[in-house]
C-alpha cells in the first residue's frame, strides 16, 4: 500500500478506432475509443455526456444500438447497457475486425471470415452468449468493411483485401452476387441517399460509385492525395455532396451532379481519417482522425467550402512538460505534438490549446501544413499566476530555437514579445524561470549565458555574467534550471558543468558557488524552504541550503537517468521520476524515502497539486496525462500506514479514462463487488472510530467536513444570505359566506358545517392547541435530555457524538432555544431551567477542552455559545466563576500548542542545518 494510487487519466478525445453514431429521438450521439475504454458524446456541443468502464484489452471495433453499446477487443464482444456489462460474446476463434449494428441483430466479422449473427437486444444473460446463426466467407476472401445497402431486406455488403465485394442474405446464409470490383482493396463503403447506389472507397485513392442493382460504376473520383480512402459519407439535407477522407489527414468534398470536387479541408486532421458521418438533415461533417481529435465542420458558405465548427482535443503525441497552475484546477502541457495546452482537472470542456496566432492563414499562404507552421516542440516552461490580468505570465523555450516566447493566459494566445537573449552570440535557450513579483523572465542558453527581461516590455534588463570566464558568461556549457527567491535578492542557475551559482538578482554579480561534482539534469527550487534539488548525471538528487551554501541531503535509489523533480507545496516532500519506470517520493525533514512505484511506462514529467491531493504524472508514448490521487488525504489513513518502507517498489498499473471497478477492491481482500460498497463504508467508519487519541497531550480533530465545523462559526453570515428578499404574503381572505376554520399554519381551512357546530369545534380546538402547547413546553428536547444523561454519568461522549451528527443552523436553534431574556433573572440570579442548562453546557465545554478531542469542533461550539450566551455569563455571579476556569483552561491548550510549534520548528530548522 503507497502513497498514492491511480485516479484517471485526462486529454484522451479518441483513438484510431471508427466511432459509431446513433440518434436517441432530436439529437444525435457518437460512442468513440479511448483505448481501453469509450465515452458518448453528444453532437449538440460535443460534450462529453458518458464515459464507460475500463476493459482488459485495447478496443478494435464499436457498434451501438439504443442503451447497447458493442466493444470488440480481441475475439471478445463485451455487450454494456449504459455502463454495466450485461454479457460477453466468445465464439469467435480470432482477432473480430468487423462489427454492423443491423436491424434486431449484430453482426460480428473476424479475420478468418467467420460472421456471426447476435441478438442485439439482451434479454437473458445466459441465452444470449451464443449466435443465433452464423456463415463462413471462402478463405481467399479477407474482408476489411461491411454495410448495409438501404431498402435491402436482410443483405449486407463486405468488402474485402482482395477488391471484390460479396452481397449476403444474412437470413437465408447464401451469397446472393460477388461484384470483381476495380483490382484495388476496399477499406470503406458507405450507403447513398439514392437508391442501389453505394460509395467504395480503395486502397488506390479512388472513390467509385456503383449501382448494386445493375453492377455499374456510375462515377469515379480520385482522392486529393496519395494513399487509401479510409472514410466516406453522403450529405443527407437535399445536395448531392459526398465527403472522402483518406490516411494523410485530408478531407474532400465532390459534387455528384457535376462530378467535380468542389472543396478540399486540407490538414484537416493531423493523422489519418478514421471516420466521417454527415449529420442527418444537416450540412454538418463529424470528423475523426487518429490524432486524438473530433471535429465538426459546417458547409454553410456560398462557395460550398468547410468551416470548424466546434471540435474538442487532445495532445496527438505524448507531452513532456507538464506544471500545474494557480489553485490546482487547471494543468499546463507541451508536447511533442508542437501544441501547448491548458487542461482543467474538473471539467473536461474547459481544456483548451493556446493560440499562436494565425496558423492556418500563414500555412495557406506559405503551402504547408499547421504543423509546420507552429513552434517547435516545448522543452521548458515556467509560470506566473500574479500577473495574469496585466500582461504575459507564462515563458517557453522551444526545441533549437534561440528565442523564448512569452503567452497571456488569460486569453489563452501567444504574447506579443519575444525574448532573445545575447544576441552576439545567440544559441538555443535550455532554461526558464519568472520571478516571484511575474515582472522578469530569466532566460539560460546552451551556451551558458543568462539574460532577465521585463515581461511587460520585453526589454533586457541585465545579463550574468562569471568574472573567471573569459567569454563573459554565467557557466560553462548549457543550462539545466533557473530558480529565484521569493524577494528577488537572489537568482540560482544550474548547469550541465555541474555548478550551482547565487547570483545577486539585481546587479547581476556572482556570490557563491556550489560544485556539484556530476553534470545536472534537473533542479528544482523551494522559495519557503530555501532549499535547492539538483538531479545529477549520477542517478543521485542532492538538497542544498543556498542560504548555508551546503549539501543538507542525499538521495540515492533510481536506477536509470532522472527525469524529472519537483517539490511539495510545503515543502516537505521531494518527488522524482526516473527512465527506470520509478517514481519516488522523499520525506526532506526526515530524510527517507517514503514510498516508491514502478509503473507501466517511464515518467518524463511530474507535478504535485499545490493542496497535495494529486499528482499529475505524463508518460513515455501517451498521449495523455495521468492523476494519482494522494491517501493520505482521502482516505483518512495514518501515515505510517501507507508509506511503510519507501524502498520497497510496488508495482502499480497507470490510471486509466474509466476507473476500473476492481482497481477500488485491492484494498479490500475477500469483497466482492457486490459487497463492496457497504464493506468499504463500514471499513472507513470503524477505522476512523478504533484511531482513538494517541495521547492525552495531543490535540485530536473530529474528522468532521471542514464545511460543517466552519458553517457554525459563520452561521450569523449564513442566516443573512439566505434570508428572503420578498417577504412570505398573507393569505387571501375566503369569502363572507363561506364558513372557515382556524389552522395552526395559517392556511385558510373550509367548513361545511352549519355556524354552531363550527363554534363548537373552533372552541375544541383552542382548547387542544393550548394543551399541546404547554405539553411541548414541559418536554425537553433530545440536545437537552442528552446533556443531562451524559452530565449524571460523566462521560460527554455521546453528547458529543449527537452534537457532531447535527446541521450547524439545528446546533445553533438549539443553543438559542436556551437562551435568557428575562432582566429579572439577571438581578436576582434566580435559578431556572435556561440557567441549568447553561451551566451544564460550560461543564461539558471544560471536560471537552481538557480531554483535547475533537478540537476544531469544540473550539467552533465555544465560539457559537458565547456569541448567544455571553452576556448572560458575564452577568450572574455563578457562571462567571464557571467561565473564568473556562478562559484559564483555555488559554493553557492554546499555550501548550505554541510550544509544541516552536519546538517543531526548531527541529526542522536543525535538520535542515545538519549535513548527512
Amino acid at each position: 500500500m503507497g502513497i498514492f494510487e491511480p485516479f484517471r487519466a485526462i486529454g484522451y478525445v479518441t483513438d484510431d478506432t471508427p466511432f459509431a453514431v446513433q440518434r436517441r429521438g432530436l439529437e444525435t450521439f457518437v460512442t468513440v475509443s479511448v483505448g481501453k475504454a469509450w465515452q458518448i458524446y453528444n453532437c449538440a456541443k460535443l460534450s462529453l455526456v458518458f464515459v464507460g468502464p475500463q476493459l482488459d484489452k485495447k478496443i478494435q471495433v464499436l457498434a451501438s444500438l439504443r442503451d447497447y453499446t458493442y466493444a470488440a477487443t480481441g475475439r471478445h464482444i463485451a455487450v454494456f447497457r449504459r455502463s454495466q456489462q450485461v454479457a460477453t460474446w466468445s465464439a469467435h476463434s480470432c482477432k473480430i475486425i468487423l462489427i454492423l449494428s443491423f436491424g434486431q441483430h449484430i453482426l460480428s466479422v473476424d479475420k478468418k471470415g467467420l460472421l456471426l449473427i447476435w441478438p442485439a437486444i439482451i434479454t437473458d444473460s445466459s441465452e444470449s452468449t451464443t449466435p443465433v446463426g452464423e456463415l463462413q466467407l471462402r478463405e481467399s476472401f479477407m474482408p476489411t468493411c461491411i454495410m448495409h445497402p438501404d431498402t435491402y431486406l436482410n443483405k449486407v455488403l463486405v468488402g474485402s483485401e482482395q477488391g471484390t465485394l460479396q452481397l449476403w442474405n444474412i437470413n437465408t446464409k447464401k451469397m446472393i452476387y460477388e461484384f470483381k470490383g476495380w483490382g484495388s482493396p476496399i477499406f470503406s463503403c458507405v450507403s447513398s441517399p439514392a437508391l442501389d447506389v453505394v460509395a467504395i472507397g480503395c486502397g488506390d485513392g479512388k472513390i467509385h460509385l456503383h449501382n448494386l442493382k445493375y453492377d455499374e460504376t456510375i462515377v469515379t473520383f480520385t482522392h486529393t492525395t496519395r494513399g487509401p480512402v479510409t472514410a466516406l459519407s453522403f450529405r443527407t439535407d437535399g445536395q448531392p455532396f459526398v465527403a472522402a477522407g483518406g490516411s494523410f489527414g485530408t478531407i474532400s468534398l465532390w459534387n455528384l451532379e457535376k462530378k467535380k470536387l468542389q472543396a478540399v479541408i486540407k490538414d484537416a486532421h493531423d493523422s489519418a481519417i478514421a471516420s466521417l458521418h454527415f449529420l442527418a438533415n444537416e450540412p454538418v461533417l463529424l470528423s475523426q482522425g487518429a490524432d486524438n481529435s473530433l471535429k465538426m465542420w459546417i458547409f454553410d458558405s456560398s462557395d460550398g467550402e468547410a468551416r470548424l465548427l466546434r471540435f474538442r482535443s487532445g495532445h496527438s503525441a505524448p507531452p513532456t512538460c507538464i506544471q500545474y497552475y494557480g489553485n490546482g484546477r487547471h494543468i499546463l502541457s507541451a508536447g511533442q505534438d508542437r501544441a501547448f495546452r491548458v487542461f482543467s482537472t474538473i471539467q473536461d470542456q474547459q481544456s483548451r490549446e493556446l493560440s499562436q496566432g494565425h496558423v492556418s492563414k500563414r500555412a495557406r499562404k506559405l503551402k504547408l501544413k499547421e504543423e509546420d507552421v507552429k513552434l517547435a516542440p516545448v522543452i521548458a516552461f515556467a509560470a506566473a499566476e500574479i500577473r495574469e490580468r496585466d500582461w504575459c505570465n507564462v515563458v517557453t523555450c522551444h526545441m533549437d530555437d534561440k528565442a523564448a516566447y512569452t503567452w497571456r493566459l488569460q486569453n489563452f494566445v501567444i504574447g506579443e514579445h519575444v525574448l532573445k537573449p545575447c544576441p552576439q552570440d545567440p544559441s538555443p535557450v535550455k532554461a526558464c524561470t519568472i520571478s516571484t513579483c511575474g515582472n522578469f523572465a530569466i532566460l539560460g542558453t546552451e551556451k551558458g549565458y543568462v539574460e532577465r527581461f521585463n515581461l511587460q516590455s520585453g526589454i533586457s534588463r541585465g545579463c550574468y555574467v562569471d568574472v573567471s570566464d573569459e567569454n563573459s558568461r554565467a557557466h560553462i556549457g548549457a543550462l539545466v534550471g533557473l530558480a529565484a527567491d521569493s524577494s528577488n535578492t537572489s537568482l540560482l542557475s544550474g548547469g550541465y558543468d555541474g555548478f550551482i551559482k547565487v547570483w545577486d538578482f539585481k546587479r547581476c554579480d556572482l556570490k557563491s558557488v556550489l560544485e556539484v561534482g556530476f553534470p545536472l539534469l534537473k533542479m528544482a527550487y523551494h522559495s519557503g524552504n530555501g532549499l535547492l534539488a539538483a538531479a545529477a548525471d549520477d542517478m543521485s538528487l542532492r538538497l542544498y541550503d543556498v542560504v548555508a551554501l551546503r549539501l543538507v541531503r542525499l538521495f540515492q535509489g533510481h536506477t536509470d537517468r532522472i527525469t524529472d523533480i519537483c517539490f511539495s507545496e510545503d515543502g516537505k516532500w521531494l518527488l522524482s521520476a526516473a527512465m527506470d519506470r520509478s517514481v519516488r517520493v522523499w520525506d526532506v525533514i526526515a530524510s527517507k524515502p517514503l514510498h516508491a512505484m514502478h509503473v507501466d511506462a517511464a515518467v518524463t514529467s511530474l507535478s504535485l497539486s499545490p493542496s497535495l491531493d494529486m499528482l499529475a504524472t505524463s508518460h513515455v508514448n501517451h498521449n495523455g496525462i495521468y492523476l494519482w490521487a494522494n491517501r493520505l488525504i482521502y482516505s483518512g489513513l495514518d501515515k505510517p500506514e501507507l508509506c511503510g518502507s519507501g524502498n520497497v517498489v510496488v508495482n502499480v498499473h497507470m490510471p486509466t479514462v474509466a476507473v476500473k471497478r476492481e482497481s477500488l477492491q485491492e484494498d479490500l481482500p475477500g469483497t466482492t463487488s457486490d459487497d463492496f460498497e457497504s464493506k468499504s463504508e463500514m471499513v472507513s467508519v470503524e477505522d476512523v472510530a478504533s484511531r482513538s487519541q494517541i495521547t492525552p497531550e495531543l490535540v485530536t480533530l473530529s474528522l468532521l467536513p471542514r464545511t460543517q465545523w466552519q458553517g457554525l462559526v459563520n452561521i450569523d453570515i449564513i442566516k443573512s444570505r439566505n434570508k428572503p428578499v420578498v417577504p412570505p404574503k398573507k393569505p387571501e381572505r375566503a369569502p363572507f359566506f363561506l364558513p372557515t376554520l382556524p389552522s395552526v399554519s395559517g392556511d385558510v381551512v373550509f367548513s361545511s358545517e352549519s355556524n354552531g357546530i363550527v363554534r363548537s369545534d373552533t372552541k375544541l380546538q383552542k382548547k387542544f392547541i393550548s394543551q399541546a402547547n404547554h405539553l411541548e413546553l414541559t418536554l425537553k428536547s433530545d440536545f437537552t435530555r442528552i446533556l443531562y444523561k451524559c452530565s449524571q454519568q460523566g462521560d460527554y461522549t455521546e453528547f458529543v457524538e449527537f452534537a457532531k451528527s447535527m446541521s450547524p443552523s439545528a446546533l445553533d436553534a438549539e443553543l438559542r432555544i436556551l437562551q435568557i431574556v428575562d432582566e429579572d433573572e439577571f438581578a436576582e440570579d434566580a435559578r431556572s431551567p435556561q440557567i441549568d442548562d447553561i451551566n451544564l453546557l460550560m461543564e461539558f465545554l471544560l471536560e471537552g477542552i481538557a480531554s483535547n478531542n475533537n478540537f476544531e469542533f469544540l473550539q467552533a461550539f465555544l465560539q457559537i455559545f458565547l456569541k448567544i450566551h455571553g452576556e448572560a455569563i458575564s452577568r450572574l455571579p455563578s457562571l462567571k466563576a464557571k467561565s473564568k476556569m473556562l478562559c484559564s483552561r483555555q488559554n493553557s491548550t492554546w499555550q501548550r500548542l505554541d510550544e509544541m510549534f516552536q519546538n517543531i520548528r526548531c527541529m526542522v530548522s536543525f535538520l535542515s542545518n545538519t549535513q548527512f
